[in-house]
């Protein structure tokens, strides 16, 4: 078996037991039971991990998790860890079984605000999984009222519907949850897209939409169809000053931003029992970028020994992939040959040697935050500078991922080396990462341990952000232009030794009050805590104008831009709106409700980075009816659907069809989803002509889209957004590397 093959069955088994029975929904009961072979099934049901990234509110709840239509290959031997997870069997061939219930989580106020308002819509109940936490660590600035009022807000919310609540300050939700939550054999669903951090510990972790993940806290499923395992093995050993970020920041190399689409990367081979759980957590991280589903880990001894030292032993066991184990695709990694790599702007995937860039005058070095914020990656920069001083052009901030490594910096001596040398000590939250403070001044060049340089993500226009590992940002640091960390010497330097103190984070934790308290609790709203838009049923034709015609890789941060300003409005999706591709068309919310909404035009990727749904919810609340791109990022074409805007996918060349200012007409879009048609006409009413389109959803998708949305749809009695007959996700969300799937094939 793979390794997710033997995470299923585990899951289903080990954990809870092999026959029980949870509760579905308000009025059913769900059961089933899992074979070990449960991958040759077609559709499997479990309950799940949720981690919702929602704006300054981290959520992990227990889930129902299920996955459809495994794609059947007899070429393929069914023992990966990655494939036992997720299938099992058809849902009306459930017998006596049992289902399993995991977790889920949301951040603050990316998406926790709005996620939580959402929630309210559908009732006003506790939550309907057995557990869930709020992380506040975006929106932490406080720059005015905005903030504290969003963090009163979640704070109350969860005390009234049965979350946790780790208080701002604590932690970055994926770094805290890999410390504090995450488990082997289990699933994990969050709002974060970066919940893939997870995988690190051997859990299936998977990043969603804000209303998803409410969704999932009030008793409804998430489902999605399996993707492809692509199986990466790996060889030996790291050499000196090449790290865990070289690891990943390689298969970006290789396959770039849209190389992961459709796709769960399964790590295994002799090289990984040399990465302990941080550093395979850097790699989990990043799989992101790749736009992959998730990446996954086993869990072995490594495992066991990061959660002995984080007090949590008895939640070990091991999962790994059988030997022998065949994947949909194979990537091989010689460790050895390895060397420091960084990726240059204005892409995670525009990686290239450090040797190639060596030389560049550098401004800014910023460490940590949400990737590589753990104690060994802050302590091996300490020890680089330790008893020197920065260049007197060169900036340092540090950003530790939780307070246990804050605490851990300060009682191991790493914390007196750094500010000695000059480094800007900031509290454990997202911070510069997502343009929350630090950002690099005109011109200048800013060399970071992040996961992301998308174009203005940082708060500065046309800013200059590098991408590397904390020995290479150390080795920066120091000498104030790029530099290989090889050309330091033939040996690193010895880190101060640290035990792990979790009893910092878990003080800041915040468990709810009894029911009977939590009943009396009020929520407290304040005036920048907005409803969301409604959502009304699809009419029978759509018509308007090309509102924007952009190219590839948009990402959500155009769409619902970082930094303080903004993300402040998170809460108020109508200020919100003012800001869509502010970066890319300043002018575009302004033409937008001028011309009552419209049509975007978008090449491959579309939506790609953040979770984020204030990226569907603006443009939603402009008006924008429908995107027709190449190809979608996995969540974001999810964040549409949910709120009802239809992701349609165009063909790579149309000949200039779609130009700004255009009318478009797509007419009898209502009928064609009633029955199932996969092409429609968009017609040009301004130049003449058409262009046929493609509608490939699934039948749920496409109920959802009639409803006018997921909150419609569910209010009407519906089931929640999932997938049944239809093509891979890959397929769907347009991958350039995936060939269409035959028809007999899906079933």
């Amino acid at each position: 078996m793979t390794g997710v093959e033997r995470f299923i069955f585990a899951s289903s088994s080990s954990v809870y037991g092999a026959s029980k029975t949870v509760p579905f929904s308000e009025d059913e009961h769900l059961t089933q039971t899992l074979s070990p072979y449960g991958a040759t099934k077609v559709a499997g049901e479990f309950l799940c991990s949720t981690y919702s990234h929602m704006y300054d509110m981290r959520v992990v709840a227990l889930r129902y998790f299920t996955v459809y239509g495994p794609r059947q290959r007899p070429d393929l031997a069914i023992h990966q860890f990655t494939r036992r997870i997720y299938a099992g069997q058809p849902i009306d061939q459930f017998g006596d079984g049992s289902t399993r219930r995991d977790y889920t989580y949301i951040d603050d106020v990316i998406q926790g605000t709005m996620a939580a308002l959402q929630y309210l819509e559908l009732g006003d109940g506790p939550i309907r999984i057995s557990l869930a936490v709020q992380y506040v660590d975006h929106n932490t600035i406080q720059l005015d009222f905005k903030n504290p009022d969003d963090h009163r807000f979640l704070q109350a919310f969860c005390a009234r519907h049965g979350l946790y609540f780790s208080r701002p300050g604590n932690g970055i939700c994926h770094y805290l949850h890999v410390e504090r939550f995450a488990r082997p054999g289990q699933t994990l669903i969050g709002a974060d897209s970066h919940t893939t951090s997870s995988g690190a510990v051997g859990m299936i972790a998977i990043g969603a939409g804000g209303l998803e993940v409410a969704v999932a806290l009030a008793g409804q499923p998430f489902q999605m169809e399996t993707p492809k395992v692509v199986g990466v093995e790996l060889r030996g050993r790291l050499s000196p000053w090449v790290q865990a970020k070289d690891v990943i920041l390689e298969l970006l190399r290789r396959r770039g931003v849209r190389g992961g689409l459709g796709r769960i990367f399964e790590f295994h081979g002799e090289g990984v029992a040399a990465l302990d759980v941080a550093q395979r957590s850097t790699i989990c991280n990043m799989g992101a970028e790749l736009g992959a589903t998730t990446t996954v880990f086993p869990s072995d001894e490594r495992t066991r020994e990061w959660l002995k030292a984080q007090r949590r032993e008895e939640a070990w066991q091991p999962f790994s992939a059988d030997a022998g184990a065949s994947y949909d695709e194979v990537e091989v990694i010689d460790l050895p040959k390895l060397e420091p790599l960084i990726a240059k702007p204005t892409s995670p995937g525009n990686v290239v040697p450090v040797r190639e860039v060596a030389g560049t005058k550098v401004d800014q070095v910023c460490v940590g935050s949400s990737v590589n914020s753990g104690y060994a990656d802050l302590a091996i920069v300490a020890a680089v500078l330790r008893d020197r001083a920065l260049p007197p052009g060169v900036v340092l901030t540090v950003t530790p991922g939780s307070r246990q490594i804050l605490e851990t910096l300060a009682r191991s001596g790493v914390y007196r080396d750094l500010i000695l040398a000059g480094a800007r000590m900031l509290e454990p939250s997202c911070g510069p990462c997502v343009g929350m403070g630090q950002a690099p001044g005109t011109g200048m060049v800013s060399v970071r341990t992040f996961n992301r340089n998308f174009p203005g993500r940082s708060g500065t226009p046309g800013d200059q952000v590098y991408l590397c590992s904390p020995a290479t940002a150390a080795a920066t640091a120091l000498r104030g232009v790029i530099t290989d960390p090889r050309d330091l010497g033939d040996s690193e330097p010895e880190l101060r030794p640290a035990a792990a103190n979790p009893e910092a984070d878990d003080r800041q934790i915040v468990a709810p009050p009894p029911a009977a308290e939590a009943s009396r609790i009020e929520i407290p709203r304040g005036p920048n805590i907005q409803p969301p838009p409604r959502q009304e049923a699809l009419p029978a034709d759509l018509s308007g104008r090309v509102l924007i015609v952009v190219g590839d890789d948009i990402s959500t941060g155009d769409l619902s831009p970082d930094g303080a300003e903004v993300m402040a409005f998170r809460s108020n999706v109508p200020a919100m709106a003012r800001f869509v591709f502010r970066r890319v068309d300043p002018e575009f919310a302004a033409r937008a409700q001028q011309w009552q909404g419209g049509f975007i035009v978008a090449g491959h990727n579309y939506g790609q980075g953040s979770s984020r749904e204030h990226a569907a919810l603006a443009p939603k609340y402009l008006g924008v009816k429908a995107v027709v791109a190449k190809s979608f990022a996995r969540i974001h074409r999810r964040n549409l659907i949910a709120q009802g805007i239809l992701p349609l996918t165009r063909p790579e060349d149309d000949g200039g069809f779609a130009r700004q200012g255009d009318l478009w007409a797509i007419p009898g879009v209502r009928g064609a989803l009633e029955r199932g048609d996969r092409k429609l006409r968009a017609r040009n009413l301004d130049r003449g002509g058409e262009l046929e389109v493609s509608a490939n959803f699934s039948q749920r998708e496409r109920e959802v889209l009639l409803s006018g949305g997921l909150l419609a749809h569910l209010r009407s009695g519906g089931n929640s957004l999932s997938v049944t007959l239809g093509q891979s996700g890959a397929v769907d969300q347009g991958s350039p590397i995936t060939d269409p799937i035959p028809q007999e094939e899906i079933r």
